[in-house]
């Protein structure tokens, strides 16, 4: 397919840009956007190259012009046709051609279509809950019993431990059937962000965040991050430590929930710095959204992560466990940007109770040594957290100097990002795809949309639209032609690495779901997957088997699903 284009849509008012790849497509040098009916509602020209980026794409092998329809602004359903003629080699190495056009699926125009997906995204995390029953009337065909109730289960032996314990709920973190604190404290974290920053913005996100009660997403945002946040509180020990992760003792075949408890134990595994500072971040951050609706639960939060923050400083480089029989490892050696982010929504969260204690005073002290050893970045992950706390400093009023100094950080990172956007032929400012790619892109786009709301109107427009182009390319205008989002569209992937969505004897894999995407390391070579080619920019495949390119992961869903809620809010 030489058209490369968002599969599932644009927004009316917005830069609707897409690209032909010349390699094998003889473009004539125009296009047609098409509506339902066949009829040609607009025209225009092709530009060679794309952005500010011409000549042939290095990571892809592509030579990619571009369409602009952006003057098509009306409601509907539409098609791009560009005239031309394919090139191909016959057996006495002479070019074939074969004229007429090329004319891709259909999509949408509308100012729906991204809070649809906003809904869907929010749901997956319904789906991915562990312990519970998931009914029909919610979950549709994907229903199923509950499973993994992990209410009595025991420590590793590696832990020294006797007893059991009470470790029930939470999400399942990705592909597998491990619950995880780290992983899952920066994707809490990311959709807290999100109610923080969109709480006041409309009523259509409001109900979002507060209400839920439909089919389409049955539980609001916030009761879903509840459901996250209660498994949390049950892996806090005694003294303020926070177990690492919940796992069974070896990795399960693609079988269901049920079967994986019936065949082997599940454990609980370590404590760790980064594991309790995640919490103590993640809490603290509970304790400032849930303040209005529920006191009671944010005062349990912030007592929580003080407790926890505690255990850290007297704990402050205890490794995580060593183990990945049966689960992801999540190792990180630094420290200094977890602390950074504890201490960042400690400030908040004691400013917004009114706290003024000596706590709070040593935070203070702390902050600007923090901010020095941890640069703001594009975005945030599981092992590099210090973007959380920039974001919460610049999104704080309580100290106006450490709002100014993060917002002019995070500007200065955005204009970056900018920058590398329009040196790139696909609008990204990945230089390397790594695992979970489309995590990253969706990081990028979020850094954006943050820094778009202290800006002018100028300024935060650009910035926008420029995370809607990032967000183009996780939709499907991209090398590998993929909608990277199970459900959104005709090209999602259908064979997710993941044991939920193979197990339960449903053709249609669980919507809503965010694979990682091209990650030019193909960790997973040993299993054979079929990589369209071997360039960088083709390195994913829809197949089970691509652990390292179609797996799916909430901390590459709590991304989009943020930058989703703020483009609803802008």
């Amino acid at each position: 397919m030489p058209v490369r284009y968002n599969h599932v849509g644009y927004v009316p008012e917005a830069p609707k840009i897409f690209f032909v790849d010349v390699s094998d497509f003889h473009a004539e040098g125009s296009f047609e956007i098409i509506d339902e009916k066949g009829s040609t509602v607009y025209g225009g020209s092709l530009v060679q190259g794309t952005f500010g980026y011409k000549g042939v794409c290095e990571y892809s092998g592509e030579n990619l012009w571009t369409g602009d329809f952006s003057a098509v602004r009306s409601e509907g359903r539409y098609s791009i046709r560009v005239p031309g003629c394919f090139v191909q080699a016959d057996s006495t190495s002479e070019n074939v051609n074969s004229r007429g056009f090329y004319q891709t699926e259909f999509f949408e125009i509308s100012d729906s279509w991204i809070f649809s997906q906003l809904q869907a995204n929010i749901k997956s995390f319904f789906y991915q809950r562990s312990g519970v029953e998931l009914p029909e009337i919610f979950a549709g065909k994907w229903a199923r019993p509950a499973a993994h109730f992990d209410r009595n289960i025991g420590f590793h032996k590696m832990m020294g431990r006797e007893g059991s314990w009470d470790a029930r709920g939470g999400w399942y973190d990705a592909g597998d059937y491990g619950k995880y604190i780290v992983n899952g404290g920066i994707s809490v974290g990311t959709l807290l962000l999100a109610c923080l920053l969109g709480a006041d913005s409309n009523e259509k996100i409001s109900r979002v965040i507060n209400e839920g009660g439909s089919f389409e997403q049955p539980f609001s945002l916030k009761e879903e991050i509840r459901f996250e946040l209660d498994f949390f509180l049950r892996m806090q020990d005694m003294d303020g430590g926070v177990f690492f992760k919940v796992s069974p003792e070896h990795w399960d075949g693609f079988i269901s929930p049920r079967d994986s408890d019936l065949l082997q134990k599940r454990l609980i595994l370590g404590k760790s710095t980064t594991s309790t500072l995640n919490f103590a971040g993640a809490l603290a951050q509970a304790s400032v959204v849930f303040r209005k609706d529920d006191s009671a639960f944010a005062s349990t939060c912030l007592e929580a992560a003080l407790k926890a923050y505690g255990w850290a400083l007297k704990n402050p480089d205890e490794t995580w466990p060593h183990n990945t029989e049966g689960s992801g490892g999540y190792g990180d050696e630094h420290y200094d940007d977890e602390f950074f982010w504890a201490r960042a929504a400690l400030f908040c969260a004691l400013n917004e109770m009114d706290r003024k204690d000596s706590v709070l005073e040593k935070i203070l002290e702390l902050l600007p040594s923090d901010m020095e050893k941890n640069p703001a970045a594009f975005g945030m992950d599981w092992r590099d957290t210090q973007n959380m706390g920039w974001i919460l400093l610049a999104e704080q009023n309580y100290d106006l100097e450490l709002q100014n100094r993060a917002r002019d950080a995070l500007t200065k990172v955005a204009a970056e990002i900018v920058r590398l956007q329009g040196e790139d032929a696909y609008g990204l400012a990945i230089r390397r795809f790594i695992w979970g790619s489309n995590g990253e892109a969706s990081n990028h786009a979020l850094t954006l949309l943050v820094v778009s709301g202290w800006q002018n109107e100028l300024n935060g427009k650009k910035l926008v639209d420029c995370s809607r182009e990032m967000l183009n390319f996780v939709y499907g205008r991209n090398p590998v032609n993929t909608c990277f989002v199970t459900g959104a569209a005709w090209s999602s992937p259908r064979n997710p690495h993941h044991r939920l969505s193979h197990s339960d004897g449903v053709d249609d894999p669980i919507p809503g779901l965010v694979v990682g995407g091209i990650n030019c390391d193909r960790q997973d070579g040993h299993r054979a997957p079929h990589y369209p080619g071997d360039l960088p920019g083709l390195s994913y495949t829809d197949e089970r088997c691509s652990f390292a390119s179609n797996e799916t992961a909430i901390n590459w869903s709590s991304p989009l699903t943020a930058a989703l809620l703020l483009l609803c809010c802008r």
